[in-house]
């Protein structure tokens, strides 16, 4: 009897040492380097984003932040990679939205996109750009609609891969406007747009921030973007919107998530630094200048927005998320500023836009 005694309290002594065991090494962290994990080939959006956020973000954690590429099947890969990977906060992930809300309707994936991460924060979000290369006849929108539909078999486009949001504005493209336009994917934008270039595929669909140095070289012929507002890249560039295709927005976000499970401290650690970091006005504009516009929220302004746009008010939304009405205001007032509204009627519609975000992880 003693002895089947001491062994439960020695098996639950194992247990709890176990349940505690991520949280006591989470203490102090980061004690090494961390790994931000890429779902793309070099070259594409996700690195021209996360480039500038990493340099910020090692400053603020004090140790290297070094990028892992695995790219395949439109970050599907990389997704899975993250979701088995330990909660220790040494891996984390730039992601695009397209692996947790595109891919899981196209294909079978080894993750579930609201119980297997750990979100962190939204970092920004970027509509697709319509380029063409030079030597097509394509000098509008209208062109490469009226050239698919009188030759249907013989005009293609290029994207980053299946499941993509550039694959999705593709579609969406086809769909609302009839044109007939085979899809060839790639293993990132990088490697699109280096075909495109070189006259191996007549047009993309790309993200905006690789394509401007070509752009402004001439090797590729920008046609529109594919969101609601113009680019401040591309402030030249007329939207599908504008050309006649109305309502057309195709928008991707990105951002920065771990494991499931990560612990506390980690999670208050890479929250606090994102918020930090999305106060430095040159961060900011360092990744506007990649063609996506900067929105870095944590997860609690993110659940606040959520609450906005199905119109809460402030007394409500400190009951749910159990904060002071102040802090609610301060975190309103701050996002106002931030997202460049300047009451709350703009606040909702900007909450309504960005509530992708808050459906696809739930409120934490």
């Amino acid at each position: 009897m003693l002895n089947r005694l001491a062994a439960a309290i020695l098996a639950a002594g194992i247990a709890a040492a176990a349940a505690w065991a991520p949280q006591l090494g989470a203490q102090g962290y980061p004690k090494k380097p961390i790994r931000i994990v890429i779902g793309y080939a070099p070259g594409g959006s996700a690195e021209a984003g996360a480039r500038p956020l990493a340099k910020v973000l090692e400053a603020l954690l004090g140790q290297p932040l070094i990028f892992d590429y695995r790219p395949g099947a439109a970050a599907v890969v990389a997704t899975e990679f993250v979701a088995k990977a330990p909660p220790d906060g040494y891996t984390l992930y730039y992601f695009d939205s397209g692996p947790l809300t595109i891919a899981p309707h196209l294909n079978k994936v080894g993750y579930r996109s609201l119980d297997s991460f750990t979100h962190l924060g939204h970092v920004c979000g970027s509509g697709s750009l319509l380029v063409v290369h030079p030597s097509t006849p394509f000098k509008s929108v209208a062109d490469v609609i009226a050239a698919s539909k009188r030759e249907p078999d013989k005009w293609s486009y290029g994207t980053s891969g299946v499941g993509g949001p550039h694959h999705l504005s593709g579609e969406y493209f086809k769909n609302v406007t009839g044109a007939s336009l085979l899809h060839i994917p790639y293993k990132g934008g990088g490697p699109a747009m280096t075909d495109l270039m070189g006259g191996q595929i007549p047009m993309l669909f790309s993200s905006l921030g690789p394509a401007v140095g070509a752009v402004k070289s001439g090797k590729i012929r920008p046609l529109a973007v594919t969101s609601l507002a113009r680019s401040a890249a591309f402030p030249e560039v007329p939207t599908m919107d504008e050309l006649g295709i109305k309502g057309f927005d195709s928008t991707a976000w990105y951002g920065l998530l771990g494991p499931a499970g990560l612990p506390r401290e980690v999670t208050e650690r890479i929250t606090q630094a994102l918020a930090r970091a999305g106060k430095d006005k040159e961060l900011l504009e360092r990744i506007n200048a990649t063609g996506c516009d900067t929105e870095i929220l944590t997860p609690r302004q993110r659940d606040i927005l959520r609450l906005v746009s199905i119109g809460h008010t402030n007394r409500e939304i400190a009951e749910v998320l159990e904060i002071s009405v102040r802090t609610v205001e301060v975190h309103r007032f701050n996002l106002m500023r931030r997202l460049n509204v300047r009451n709350v009627a703009q606040l909702l519609r900007r909450a309504l836009q960005l509530d992708l975000l808050a459906k696809t992880f739930g409120a934490r």
